[in-house]
C-alpha cells in the first residue's frame, strides 16, 4: 500500500546512534550501508546473515527478532520480507516510540526511505510516497552522473564564504547567492580552477551588498 498522507522529509543525524536492523539478506545489506554512511552505530539481527554484510562494522546477533529487542535503539529497520515479522518489530517501535522502516512495507513504517544520491556533503533524495519505488529507483539512476564530486567542493566554496561574511556579521541573505550559482563557478571547479571559482563568488556577493 502507498502512503496517502503527506509526509515530513528530514535528515536525521545518527552519527553514533545505534541502529538495529532484523533481517541478513540482500535488501538488509543495502540498508545496513545506508545507516553506516550515516556514521550510525549498526546491530543486525536475523538467523542468516550475508557473509557481505557480515564483513561490514556491525554486531551481529544470529537469532531470530524477539519481542523486546527494539529497546535502547533510535532507529529500526526491518527487512526480513516477513510481513508478520515486520509487523511485530513495527508494534515494538510504537510502544516504544522509536521510529521503524519496513522495507517494502508501508503499512509498517513510521518512516519511508527515499532513493538517493549522496556525494560527499550533498545528499539528493527521489520518493513517490511508496506509490512507485521504480520511478524513484529511476529518478536516481537517471542523475546519478549529474552529481559528480565538485558539487562538495562546490559546497565548500560556499560554506567558507557564509562563514566569512557570519564573521564580519553581514547578512548571509540576498541574490549574490543565485548569481554566484548561474556565473560558471561549477564548470570553473570541474575544471580544477578553484581560485577564478572564488573569484566570481566573491564579486557576486561583493555586488549584492553593495
Amino acid at each position: 500500500m502507498p502512503v496517502d498522507e503527506p509526509l515530513y522529509p528530514i535528515n536525521l543525524r545518527l552519527k553514533g546512534q545505534r541502529a538495529l536492523v532484523v533481517g541478513g539478506g540482500r535488501v538488509a545489506l543495502g540498508k545496513v550501508v545506508g545507516l553506516l554512511d550515516a556514521e550510525a552505530a549498526v546491530t543486525v539481527v536475523a538467523p542468516d546473515v550475508l557473509d557481505e554484510l557480515a564483513a561490514l562494522d556491525v554486531a551481529i546477533e544470529r537469532r531470530r527478532y524477539r519481542s523486546g529487542d527494539i529497546a535502547g535503539f533510535r532507529v529500526v529497520i526491518a527487512a526480513t520480507g516477513d510481513s508478520s515479522v515486520n509487523r511485530a518489530v513495527f508494534l515494538d517501535g510504537e510502544a516504544a516510540g522509536v521510529w521503524v522502516n519496513s522495507a517494502d512495507d508501508p503499512d509498517n513504517c513510521t518512516f519511508t526511505l527515499p532513493a538517493r544520491i549522496r556525494r560527499g556533503r550533498l545528499l539528493v533524495t527521489f520518493a513517490t510516497g511508496g506509490r512507485s519505488p521504480a520511478l524513484a529507483r529511476w529518478l536516481r539512476t537517471r542523475y546519478e552522473d549529474e552529481f559528480g564530486p565538485e558539487y562538495d567542493v562546490l559546497i565548500e566554496l560556499l560554506a567558507e564564504a557564509r562563514d566569512e561574511l557570519l564573521t564580519r556579521g553581514e547578512s548571509t541573505e540576498g541574490p549574490g547567492w543565485q548569481r554566484a550559482l548561474d556565473s560558471g563557478m561549477l564548470e570553473l571547479i570541474r575544471e580544477d580552477n578553484l581560485a577564478e571559482a572564488k573569484e566570481r563568488l566573491q564579486a557576486c556577493l561583493s555586488s549584492s551588498s553593495g
